[in-house]
């Protein structure tokens, strides 16, 4: 018998997202600009994120549209006549400087972060336009994810069209343990892994030359540069919306097919230089040595999303990994860190992010990634856990993978994204039947 979401669950789900997207609301003016956003939470983190207004967004178009509309434009005001995106928009002036401390980043034209974040925002468009099916709006947005898009091309990719970041955090996986050789802090004791890696970041920062901008890299040959499987899966999955955006409204458009292209380009390269075949698995580069980095974590699960990403290795991913009850496949799942790896932090004990709790937003992604290969029991099933698991414990900005157990920041936005899963079981249950 497949997996149902039960109705208590859903209604407790629901009731909780409903309730963090209410609260979490901020609107107002600056810089003569009007904002309306959803900050990811109003005690720890009480600004605008790109990435997590973005899943605010899908989370909101099931709900309130022009709300997920607003919640878009808002962030598109963040980009630059160049085309970047920054990871944070720092509307609220009184609270810059507690930014700047608290999340050890420089900031741009005075009011936004100078880092990147991984680009949702296409698929966030998409879903926008597909819930509100209003021509003008997306006509309107569609030019700042285009330049966006276009800039990371130019400034990011490698020639063979996969991008670099330059610090974790911008792989929005923060301190991941995949992250710990190539920052000095392998084999840390427990009690001290966030500690050092908050001062590994600080040291990382100071390796940016005087005059830095958002297209700048870390000097020197040993700085941090890196591959990240995530992101690049997130900006291919991403340049795949603008490519069926653009078909849609301007038929015929050129650019419709240079993103197609890039985003084939980009799964292919994935599999040319990331995949294990002995393994089984993808892994992500660092690229001081060229080498891959072989600490399994959710980011090498990630290309399952991809198309262009053959069957035969996305099923071995599916098989071998994500449903693997030693691996990802927990009582709550997906653990950010494979539960056998010696840096597997469940309970968050490190009190450092990504290192073996559960994220909804990965959740989301991997859900959408099952049902593209036809997995869609597994899919289903993953959505009633994650489901069940924000019902018992809120709006959280995290996890634990093996009680459900909330963790990190209260009233955390994208958590919400439980009602997206919600409706696409629906659908998929309707059109099945």
């Amino acid at each position: 018998m497949s997996a149902a979401i039960s109705p208590a669950d859903a209604a407790g789900a629901a009731s909780h997202a409903r309730a963090a997207l209410a609260v979490n609301r901020r609107t107002g003016t600056d810089r003569g600009l009007a904002y309306d956003f959803t900050c990811p939470s109003p005690d720890s983190y009480p600004f605008q994120w790109a990435w997590d207004s973005s899943y605010h967004a899908i989370a909101l178009s099931r709900t309130d549209p022009a709300r997920a509309a607003a919640e878009i434009d808002t962030l598109l005001h963040g980009v630059a006549s160049d085309g970047f995106l920054p990871h944070m928009l720092l509307w609220q002036e009184n609270l810059r400087s507690r930014a700047t401390e608290d999340f050890r980043i420089a900031l741009w034209n005075g009011w936004t972060s100078i880092t990147l974040a991984p680009p949702v925002l296409a698929r966030a468009v998409e879903r926008v336009h597909e819930a509100s099916g209003d021509p003008a709006w997306l006509a309107s947005a569609l030019p700042g994810a285009t330049a966006f898009f276009d800039w990371l091309h130019l400034h990011r990719a490698e020639p063979d069209g996969l991008l670099t970041i330059h610090q974790p955090d911008e792989s929005g996986l923060d301190s991941s343990s995949k992250y710990d050789q190539a920052l000095g802090i392998a084999e840390t004791p427990t009690a001290e892994i966030s500690p050092r890696w908050h001062q590994a970041m600080r040291n990382l920062l100071e390796r940016y030359a005087p005059g830095r901008r958002p297209d700048s890299a870390p000097a020197g040959a040993d700085a941090f540069r890196w591959v990240d499987v995530l992101f690049n899966t997130v900006y291919a999955d991403g340049l795949a919306a603008l490519s069926r955006l653009l078909t849609a409204v301007r038929p015929g458009d050129p650019a419709a097919a240079v993103y197609a292209e890039r985003s084939r380009q980009v799964a292919e390269a994935l599999v040319a230089r990331c995949w294990d075949d002995e393994e089984g698995v993808f892994w992500d580069i660092d690229l001081r040595t060229g080498e891959q980095q072989k600490v399994r974590t959710v980011s090498s699960l990630f290309p399952i999303l991809l198309d262009a990403v053959p069957d035969r290795l996305a099923q071995r991913v599916i098989d071998e990994h994500l449903l693997n009850p030693g691996r990802f496949w927990l009582t709550h799942p997906v653990p950010s860190v494979a539960a056998d790896e010696p840096t597997f932090d469940p309970h968050f004990e490190t009190g450092a992010i990504f290192r073996g709790s559960s994220w909804v937003n990965l959740n989301w992604y991997l859900h959408g990634g099952l049902r593209s290969r036809g997995r869609y029991e597994s899919a289903r099933e993953l959505a009633c856990r994650t489901v069940r698991m924000t019902a018992r414990s809120g709006m959280r900005e995290c996890y634990d993978p093996l009680t459900g157990a909330g963790q990190g920041a209260t009233s955390f936005g994208w958590s919400s994204l439980v009602l997206d899963l919600m409706a696409a079981e629906d659908m998929t249950a309707q059109a099945r039947a």
